[in-house]
């Protein structure tokens, strides 16, 4: 595939997870990639392995959640490559201590959570579109979640956050469509990724096990894999979805088709 040679494409939380998969496609789709992500351990390893195959990518630690570490990720990529062309925005964080009703979620919980999940999306677009500008166009695709449409117990951070994400997304569409900026969301369902997993161990027992119980509840009869979502966001940035924006795209498995998806899931929603 060529479908994005000559384009630069910026992934967040690109190290790991969904958003690790995502980046490896675009760059062997001909994108040059900036892998953006606090974890420079994880992130240096996966661009070294991306370079390694030939591809052309560049590890960035970024906090989402900090404006001056946004603006150099994108003039990173600029410098680097030339420009932006595309935003993956990715990053997501859902701490296992973070699981608590309203009363008991502390502000300082409250604000790690949505400054990721949320100011993360909003400080890399307003970097990244006068780059798009610049080239005529671009995509962002926001990581959004079920949890922006229904939720689960005990997660008001954030599902607030995935809800306010796909606000974002319509509200961008509209000031950014005549310029040939579209924006859309992706609404996850349970997705195999190191979060999850550690979702998974805190029940005990085999994790793998406790993963096909998960995938049992979904109609589809599994959980979602990193190349599922890296599938979704490739087509969404290409030509082929060029009438697509302002809108999100569930994948789940079935789960919001089946209702109460939360506890069809095995007791976890989480995307990942």
């Amino acid at each position: 595939m060529a479908e994005f040679n000559d384009k630069v494409a910026i992934v967040t939380g690109g190290a790991l997870g969904m958003g690790s998969i995502t980046a490896y496609e675009f760059a062997k789709s001909g994108a040059s990639v900036v892998v953006a992500d606090i974890d420079s351990s994880a992130g240096e390893q996966r661009v070294a392995r991306m370079r390694d195959n030939g591809l052309s990518a560049l590890f960035l630690q970024t906090d989402v959640s900090v404006a001056a570490d946004c603006e150099r990720a994108v003039a990173s990529a600029v410098a680097e490559f030339g420009g932006v062309d595309v935003l993956f925005n990715n990053a997501g964080i859902q701490p296992p201590d973070s699981y608590l009703n309203v009363e008991d979620t502390s502000e300082e919980t409250w604000d790690k959570i949505t400054g990721v999940n949320l100011k993360g999306h909003f400080l890399m677009s307003k970097y990244a579109i006068p780059e798009m500008r610049k080239r005529g166009g671009g995509m962002i695709i926001n990581n959004a979640s079920v949890q922006g449409l229904q939720s689960q117990p005990l997660v008001p951070a954030y599902a607030a956050s995935k809800g306010g994400a796909l606000s974002l997304t319509r509200q961008m569409a509209l000031d950014y469509a005549p310029e040939r900026i579209r924006v859309l969301a992706i609404c996850p369902g349970t997705i195999d990724t190191e979060m999850v997993r550690t979702v998974a161990s805190q029940e005990g027992g085999d994790i793998d096990q406790t993963l096909v119980r998960y995938g049992a509840g979904h109609p589809i009869g599994r959980i979602g894999q990193g190349e599922d979502i890296a599938a979704l966001v490739l087509f969404l940035a290409s030509d082929a979805a060029s009438f697509m924006t302002g809108s999100h795209v569930v994948i789940d498995g079935g789960l919001m088709a089946l209702g109460a998806w939360a506890g069809g899931a095995g007791g976890s929603g989480t995307d990942g």
